[in-house]
C-alpha cells in the first residue's frame, strides 16, 4: 500500500489515509487501495466493522486536483468513462453497498470529497476542531462524490444549498447539532471514541447488524408500506440463523453470547 496504512484491531480493520504532503487528498491510487481493503474486509467473517481515518491535521481534503489535467480533445472521453474508469468515483459508489458498518473517524479537515467520503460512511465520529465543508464552487467545480445527494438528505435542501453555494464550513459541534456527526470527542480522542463504538457493534450479532443496515438503506426512499415489507423479509430471514438461537439462549442463561455470523 502506498497511500494508506491498514491495521487489524480486535474485530475490525482500520484504514488510515496517509498522504500528509497533500493533506490527505485522495488520488486514484488511494481509492483503489481503500476498495481493495474493503473487499478483503467484506470477505473476512471475523471482521465486524471498518474504520476509515486520516491524520491529526486532516481526515481528507478532497480529491487530488493534480489529477484533473485533461487534454481538451479528450473531454468527451472523460465524461463517457466517468462511472467505470475513475477509481475515486467507483469508491464513492461502492461505500453505500458495503454490508458491514463503516465508521469515519475525523480529526482536522474533512472538506470536499473528504466530507463526501465521511457522509457515505454509516457513522461519523469527530474531534473538537474538526471542520466540514464543500468548497467546490470556489474552484469552479461542484460536489462529485454524492455530496449533492447525501447532504440534503441529512440536513435538508435549503441549508445544503447554502453550504455548497457559499462554501462555508461547519465546526464539529455544528455538525453534531445538524445530526451529520454521531459523536464529538475531545481533540485527539476521535479514534478511541470510534473504537469504543466499533467494540459495541462487534459485540452484537453480525447478521442482525447487516440486516438492519440493509433495511434502512433500502427502505429510506420508498413508501412506508414497501419499507415495512423490506423489514419483514429481513426480520424473518434472521429466524433461520444460528445467532438467533445463541442470542435467545444466552439471554435465558444470563451469559455473554458467542455470535458467529451464521
Amino acid at each position: 500500500m502506498q497511500d494508506i496504512i491498514v491495521e487489524r484491531q480486535e474485530q475490525w480493520v482500520e484504514i488510515t489515509i496517509n498522504r500528509p504532503d497533500k493533506l490527505n487528498a485522495i488520488r486514484e491510487q488511494t481509492a483503489a487501495e481503500i476498495m481493495q481493503v474493503i473487499e478483503e474486509a467484506e470477505a473476512d467473517r471475523s471482521c465486524r466493522a471498518i474504520l476509515i481515518k486520516g491524520l491529526e491535521k486532516a481526515f481528507c481534503t478532497g480529491v487530488d486536483t493534480s489529477e484533473f489535467k485533461q487534454d481538451p480533445e479528450e473531454m468527451f472521453e472523460l465524461w463517457r468513462r466517468r462511472k467505470r474508469s475513475r477509481k475515486v468515483n467507483q469508491m464513492f459508489r461502492t461505500l453505500p453497498e458495503v454490508t458491514k458498518p463503516v465508521l469515519a473517524i475525523v480529526e482536522g479537515y474533512a472538506l470536499g470529497g473528504g466530507f463526501e467520503l465521511a457522509m457515505l460512511c454509516d457513522l461519523i465520529v469527530a474531534a473538537e476542531g474538526a471542520q466540514f465543508g464543500l468548497p467546490e464552487s470556489k474552484l469552479g467545480l461542484m460536489p462529485g462524490g454524492a455530496g449533492t445527494q447525501t447532504l440534503p438528505r441529512l440536513i435538508g435542501k435549503p441549508l445544503a444549498k447554502e453550504m455548497m453555494w457559499t462554501g462555508r464550513r461547519l465546526s464539529a459541534q455544528e455538525a453534531l447539532g445538524l445530526r451529520i456527526v454521531n459523536h464529538v470527542a475531545e481533540k485527539g480522542g476521535a479514534l478511541e471514541a470510534g473504537r469504543e463504538l466499533a467494540r459495541k457493534i462487534a459485540g452484537n450479532a453480525p447478521l442482525s447488524v447487516m440486516y438492519c443496515k440493509q433495511a434502512i438503506e433500502r427502505g429510506t426512499n420508498v413508501s412506508l408500506q414497501e419499507g415495512m415489507n423490506i423489514e419483514a423479509d429481513s426480520f424473518f430471514s434472521l429466524a433461520f440463523s444460528n445467532d438467533k438461537e445463541e442470542g435467545l439462549s444466552s439471554f435465558r442463561e444470563k451469559r455473554t453470547p458467542n455470535f458467529t455470523g451464521r
